[in-house]
């Protein structure tokens, strides 16, 4: 074996070896290769399939005109030959089945001289050139616009429809009311523009409008009931976008607030952007919320005169002082503010003009007459029983719907023996009051505890051991000092050794806040649930109960948490969006619920019925609104305290008879004590 370069020739030997035996075959015989598999049938035709794709369109026509005629011509010629009234002669038979293959794949079938044959078979190919082109551009211009649709860039072009812009904690709360409201339009649309996925906000609309009971899927709407809910994808500070679910022929708009406070600039854009399509002489309902408070002025000079903007955090801190002064108001502000139950409606009736306030309250057998609405929006709640209507005033009542309130000529009568006199109120004692956590809003409940509670009141506050929330806790309590003490505990309320060394069963009412979402932490209710837990074991262990009021971010959290008598649950997002859909439909309700959280004037008072009516017997409803009324008050329900439930009931029929109780309750309209 001989080496040339680097290639060893077979055959040689290698002088560099030296003598010896010839060593070729065990240098030059080869591994054996594994051998490869061979492909299936199935695969070489997908394999030869795809090659053709490759090659474009003609060679995909040419391939399938092939195989059309490879099934045609013998399916023709076997139809021709089994004709019984075939012609005889085979050049015929042949032209029958020319004509038969000509008439299948619409390639004329014209039969002849060849000149005629291949003009027939042009203007076949030039009527399916035009056929096939005109059904693509049909089938393009559709596609196009069902990709429009589902993208959520068609306009919408309705009259009278609610408009909700954003998406956000609330988008639940606030569609599924307007679905549940009950109105005597016949036709509704809701359209809701967010900067969202158009198919992303249906899939999570019909979770929203379930709790009604009256949702259907119907194509690329949601129908429920009589009610169509229309989506569109656009930025609602965008003019161009907004202008998608036409603002300006609208009932009503909604704005909704951002999760995140420092959004507020964007619901200030989107305000500016809806002032500008709706014009200076406006007649669309206007109601927004901005989360910071420090934002409300620059939100209600964008908005203008005809837009009402809430403050989410103030009202949240309103309601859970509301609910740590009297447990179990938080039942009446649900039954208030959602259209499920009962709540505020207003009545126009001719006949209101120049009666009193006394002899239209008597003239309400099934609805409960709460104050006057007047023309300008204002509204007089609880007025004196004297005050008399003037035209284009309407009566303000609490009713099932707008359309069951019917004056009647003839009041219910009650039993005067059953009528009691409230003794005097006592002085209000002192009271402890026990603040689990810190959070936004938690500066402006100190603020709201130091007004309503009784003089010689003190708070403890327990939150983290945080350098800014120890300044917080120190700043307010440095405001409150001349109205109430503040005691800063620096620890954790979701451990159970802090809640221990406390003794939260000592205290007079526990308020309970959640921190503040931030990215990545996690669910801010986690820790409220975990801190409800260890009161839950304390009140078990000491045999006391103490009122509890909790502050949560998402509804379905307060269905597992742990609860025991008196716990009220304050949840903020959905409280807000059920006062933004109040107000969406009846303008008047900004001035009610306005008055009915401020820290005076007339509000929600749960009371003991021993102080309206003789209790240990039975007597009507009627008997305890009289009483009511008699000391400047208007009775709105009550609370049993033998239901197996709450026990709460809102406006009861005056002709209600029941047994009343020593521990009953009466819901009431008052002045604050």
């Amino acid at each position: 074996m001989r080496k040339e370069g680097n290639r060893v020739v077979p055959g040689q030997r290698n002088p560099a070896r030296g003598p010896g035996p010839d060593r070729t075959a065990a240098t030059t015989t080869a591994r054996p290769r594994p051998p490869y598999p061979t492909p299936s049938a199935e695969a070489r035709l997908r394999y030869w399939f795809d090659t053709t794709l490759t090659r474009g369109i003609p060679a995909l026509c040419g391939w399938l005109a092939l195989g059309c005629l490879a099934l045609v011509v013998p399916v023709s010629a076997l139809l021709v030959w089994t004709d019984q009234r075939a012609p005889a002669s085979l050049g015929a038979r042949i032209a029958a089945v020319w004509r038969s293959t000509g008439q299948t794949m619409r390639l004329g079938g014209e039969v002849g001289p060849p000149l005629r044959v291949v003009l027939s078979v042009l203007l076949a190919l030039i009527a399916l050139l035009y056929v096939s082109t005109l059904v693509s551009l049909i089938t393009t211009g559709l596609t196009d616009r069902l990709m429009a649709l589902d993208r959520g860039r068609a306009a919408i072009l309705e009259r009278g429809h609610t408009v909700v812009l954003g998406w956000s904690e609330q988008i639940p709360t606030v569609v599924s009311e307007l679905v549940a409201a009950r109105t005597g339009r016949r036709r509704r649309v809701i359209a809701v523009l967010a900067d969202k996925d158009k198919s992303a906000m249906e899939e999570d609309l019909p979770d929203t409008a379930r709790a009604t009971g009256r949702t259907r899927a119907t194509g690329r709407t949601r129908a429920t009931g009589r009610t169509r809910v229309l989506c569109r994808t656009g930025r609602p500070a965008d003019p161009a976008a907004l202008a998608r679910v036409s603002p300006a022929t609208a009932d009503c708009v909604l704005v909704l607030p951002r999760d995140d406070p420092r959004d507020d600039a964007e619901t200030v854009k989107t305000l500016l952007s809806l002032s500008a399509a709706l014009g200076e002489d406006r007649r669309v309902r206007v109601v927004a919320a901005v989360r910071d408070g420090r934002h409300l002025a620059a939100a209600r000079l964008a908005g203008g005169p005809r837009t009402t903007v809430l403050d989410v955090d103030d009202l949240s801190a309103r309601l859970v002082v509301d609910c740590a002064r009297q447990p179990g108001l938080s039942l009446v502000h649900q039954e208030l503010l959602d259209f499920a139950g009962h709540e505020f409606h207003t009545l126009r009736d001719p006949r209101l003009p120049g009666l009193t306030f006394e002899e239209a309250a008597g003239a309400c057998p099934e609805s409960i007459a709460v104050g006057i609405a007047h023309d300008d929006g204002t509204v007089t709640l609880n007025p004196p029983l004297s005050a008399r209507f003037r035209d284009d005033d309407r009566l303000l009542v609490i009713a099932r719907d707008e359309h069951s309130t019917r004056l009647s000529d003839l009041p219910v009568p009650h039993d005067p023996k059953a009528l009691t006199h409230a003794p005097p109120p006592a002085p209000a004692p002192a009271e402890r009051v026990l603040l689990l956590g810190w959070n936004r809003r938690a500066p402006r409940i100190v603020d709201q505890l130091s007004r309503r509670t009784p003089p010689g009141s003190t708070l403890d506050v327990v939150a983290g051991p945080r350098a800014a929330t120890t300044a917080a806790v120190r700043t307010a309590a440095e405001a409150l000092a001349p109205r109430m003490p503040v005691r800063h505990h620096p620890g954790d309320p979701a451990l159970r050794s802090t809640t221990d060394a406390l003794d939260p069963t000592g205290y007079d009412v526990v308020i309970v806040l959640g921190p503040d979402p931030r990215p990545g932490r996690g669910d801010p209710d986690d820790r409220t649930l975990l801190t409800l837990l260890h009161l839950r074991a304390a009140e078990e262990e000491s045999g006391r109960r103490v009122p509890v009021v909790t502050e949560m971010a998402d509804d379905r959290n307060r269905l597992i948490a742990p609860r025991a008598p008196g716990s009220d649950f304050v949840v903020s997002g959905r409280l807000v969006g059920l006062l933004m859909t109040q107000i969406s439909q009846n303008p008047h309700l900004t001035a009610v619920f306005e008055e009915l959280l401020a820290p005076a004037g007339n509000t929600l008072h749960l009371r003991p019925a021993a102080h309206y009516v003789t209790t240990g017997r039975t007597t009507s409803f009627a008997a305890v609104a009289a009483s009511a009324a008699r000391r400047g008050e208007c009775a709105i329900g009550y609370r049993s305290a033998t239901a197996a439930d709450h026990g709460m009931r809102l406006n009861p029929p005056k002709a209600h008879v029941r047994y009343w109780h020593a521990r009953d309750q009466v819901v009431l309209i008052a002045p604050g004590d």
